[in-house]
């Protein structure tokens, strides 16, 4: 493991064990990269995106905390997790093979003036021939909160049109381009824009691609977010060429809509994803 930075001082932490190679950056406790040795990263990152203090990097695994989408008013969208520094605990080689990367972020002046609480957040990142990333939200107010949360996890994939998203057939989603709620028949595949939320959610979700194939398993969530811009809103979104929605798909670990959690006082709440 080293600490390194860019050439304008943003850090990121690089991981290299014998199966597998990350790199996180402290801003936002974000995993940009993940691959197994000597293959295609698993994860997307946009080839326009900026890695600078207060921008949120577009790609990779981005954390959405302690609100997702626009969920609350007087936060950012997607919270202010993202784009806050955190602190790196330690780093623990389990083995050569699994090497376990543990950043925490608490409240700060500037998150009160955002969200009035006090809080302990922790995310436990394990890389091996599986990416886990645990995140363990604890209430240290004296009020509780609302808590709204995804890992907003990027996937790299040979062409959109060669995709199917598996495991959510049946599932009743929420359509946020007409915001309706209708009900999935069969595989998701793509042809035009898609943001959706499924709800009670339980088995593992599998992404299909020509040659390859990605399994997500969750805990601590019961809802999915499948997310692809197409082609419009792809030409006008920031830190992503026009083409970029071609390769990837966003397939979200999620406390979403009717899925969030309420915390009071000293309880915790874990959101967990192994993808492999």
């Amino acid at each position: 493991m080293e600490v390194k930075k860019f050439s304008n001082g943003f850090e990121y932490v690089e991981v290299k064990n014998s199966v597998a190679s990350a790199k996180i950056a402290l801003q936002g406790g974000h995993i940009f990269h993940y691959a197994h040795n000597k293959k295609e990263p698993i994860l997307w990152l946009s080839d326009e995106s900026v890695f600078e203090v207060g921008t949120a990097i577009r790609g990779g695994i981005p954390i959405c905390w302690p609100s997702f989408g626009m969920n609350n008013s007087d936060l950012p969208q997607h919270g202010f997790a993202r784009v806050s520094m955190w602190n790196l605990v330690c780093v623990n080689e389990l083995n050569s093979n699994t090497t376990e990367v543990i950043l925490n972020l608490k409240e700060t002046q500037e998150s009160l003036k955002l969200w009035d609480y006090k809080f302990d957040l922790e995310l436990k990142i394990t890389i091996s021939d599986t990416l886990t990333l645990e995140m363990t939200t604890t209430n240290l107010d004296e009020k509780s909160f609302k808590l709204t949360q995804a890992f907003h996890s990027y996937f790299k994939i040979s062409d959109i049109t060669n995709i199917s998203v598996n495991g959510l057939d049946s599932k009743l989603y929420f359509d946020a381009l007409s915001s309706y709620n209708i009900r999935q028949n069969g595989d998701i595949t793509f042809s035009a824009e898609l943001d959706r939320v499924y709800q009670n959610v339980e088995s593992p979700v599998v992404l299909k691609d020509t040659n390859a194939e990605v399994k997500l398993t969750s805990q601590g969530s019961s809802s999915v977010v499948v997310w692809n811009p197409w082609i419009e809103k792809c030409s006008r979104m920031s830190g992503m060429s026009n083409e970029a929605y071609k390769e990837f798909v966003c397939i979200e670990t999620a406390n979403a809509f009717e899925d969030f959690r309420t915390l009071g006082t000293r309880e915790s709440h874990i959101l967990k994803v192994t993808i492999s």
